[in-house]
């Protein structure tokens, strides 16, 4: 019997720190408001059709401002009343100048599809759009590294490489309408990171503008550069507080000739590890994904039409799947692999698994896939979602969902009041759960039980309270549950060095 987060021995902070919705109000203290005069020499910088602005002469409605205003999931409301959008690194030299001097604090902003409020203003600070720097600069097709403009869309130079054989090293849901830019100040995980790594390892150079409008070029299309500080992996994940990334150098990685995927159906939880050894065993070299979805996201994807549903008897007694990927360079050998695999698995005295669907052609590849990607759009069709994306040791992924489940219930939050659902997918491979507590509506009650006992069961676990999507403004107060006082103090050093007047996506990572 799997144990609660009950029996998990927390440790609390010796404050106790909470998360509230930011809405915002005013200019934050010490920043200065977009005024006319400020539309007036950003309109000798970007032509009229860069600047969307609601102050006289208005060029835009507050409606048209709402998309760059709001967050991706609602939690997190803005009131800019300018974006400007650039489309050359020299124009965001001389916006960002000019707003350091004037102390108007900025916000970058991709494709906003971040989770944490991390690319939206809490007040109304002035948003930097990268929409327009959508330009790829180079591809070396022998090496494989891609220079492109922070504004393109990893769809897009997903396609754009796709004919040179090679693909993105990184891979996600938003991939439609993320930015590069994003992915990279975000330090995105994704799908494949079991096979591919971190952004951290595949960017090998950046430009970035810094606060006072310095251009900062450290693109390099070098694989190895030993030459001192490697500056570059402070703006990799720092969320837009340190500069504004423009550009990014990136390996890209050979495409692989042959992909497959199976969906595995398990009696129980206890079964993933035992599982994830036996297909790394198997598959080694060729295995790109191990995916875990419980079976509530598992229901909420077949309910909103997220990909194949299984057929009943295959999901009879599954409390959990795995969706296996694997990519290599010649279809037979890959395919005997996997074969080898499943007979070995059906075939056990006490097999790991129910039963497995092997994918037969791409739309059935593609169609176990969405039921994977598909878990998040699901989620956001059901009610309004409580994310939490943390990094714990597998062996506790369930035990985490569970310990959630029975605090709520005991709370009488669960299901007839006013929370719907609560389940949990990820990344097992890199040890990734994303929480969801799924609701009517946010209500305080809901979230005075949800932190801070996950964060203390995360810090608990030595666990991370922020595996991929980054801190923004929602998890300012939890860092120190990841990070010790003498980390956070570091980091407000890093932030005084690169940005003394702090204009730069103020109110997120660091508080």
């Amino acid at each position: 019997m799997l144990a609660t987060a009950s029996t998990v021995v927390v440790r609390r902070l010796p404050t106790r720190l909470r998360w509230t919705t930011r809405l915002a109000s005013s200019t934050p203290p010490k920043f200065n408001s977009v005024t006319k005069e400020d539309i007036a020499h950003f309109s000798k910088i970007l032509p009229p059709t860069s600047i969307l602005t609601t102050l006289e002469p208005a060029s835009a409605s507050p409606s048209e401002l709402e998309i760059f205003n709001n967050d991706w999931i609602g939690r997190f409301k803005g009131q800019s009343t300018t974006v400007l959008k650039p489309k050359t690194t020299e124009q965001v030299s001389q916006i960002l100048k000019w707003c350091n001097e004037r102390y108007i604090a900025v916000v970058p902003q991709g494709g906003n599809t971040g989770l944490v409020g991390g690319s939206v203003p809490l007040h109304d600070e002035l948003v930097l759009s990268l929409a327009n720097m959508n330009k790829v600069r180079s591809f070396d097709p022998v090496a494989g590294i891609l220079v492109a403009d922070a504004g393109c869309i990893l769809q897009s130079l997903t396609d754009y490489v796709a004919p040179h054989n090679h693909i993105m090293p990184v891979d996600l849901g938003a991939k439609g309408s993320c930015q590069i830019g994003g992915n990279v100040s975000t330090n995105a995980g994704g799908l494949r990171l079991l096979r591919y790594g971190s952004l951290h390892g595949t960017v090998l150079g950046v430009e970035v503008v810094l606060p006072d409008g310095t251009i900062l070029d450290q693109l390099t299309t070098l694989r190895k550069d030993n030459t001192g500080y490697d500056l570059k992996q402070l703006f990799i994940g720092a969320e837009g507080t340190l500069g504004v990334v423009t550009a990014v150098s990136i390996l890209t990685p050979p495409a692989p000739q042959a992909s497959n995927n199976v969906i595995l159906a398990l009696p129980s939880f206890n079964n993933v590890q035992p599982l994830f050894r036996q297909v790394k065993h198997h598959l080694s070299e060729i295995l790109s994904a191990f995916e875990f979805i419980d079976r509530t996201a598992y229901d909420l994807a077949v309910k909103h039409g997220q990909g194949r549903a299984l057929e009943s008897d295959e999901v009879e007694g599954a409390e959990c799947f795995v969706l296996v990927e694997t990519s290599g360079g010649r279809r037979e050998h890959d395919e005997e692999k996997l074969s080898d695999l499943l007979e070995d698995l059906l075939s056990a005295e006490q097999p790991l698994i129910n039963t497995g669907v092997l994918a037969q052609n791409p739309a059935q590849f593609s169609s176990l896939w969405a039921l994977r990607e598909g878990v998040t759009e699901a989620v956001s069709k059901e009610g309004k979602a409580y994310k939490y994306d943390i990094s714990i040791p597998l062996a506790s992924f369930q035990e985490v969902v569970d310990g959630t489940r029975e605090r709520l219930r005991q709370k009488g939050l669960l299901h007839d009041k006013a929370v719907k659902h609560v389940l949990g997918y990820g990344h097992v491979g890199d040890g990734n759960l994303h929480l969801n507590i799924v609701a009517d509506a946010f209500l305080p009650e809901i979230q005075d039980a949800l932190e801070p006992y996950i964060y203390e069961v995360v810090q608990s676990l030595r666990g991370s309270v922020s595996a991929e999507h980054g801190i923004g403004a929602m998890k300012t107060h939890a860092l120190p549950y990841s990070k010790d006082k003498a980390s956070i103090d570091l980091m407000y050093k890093i932030k005084k060095v690169f940005d003394p007047k702090g204009i730069m996506n103020p109110g997120k990572v660091l508080e």
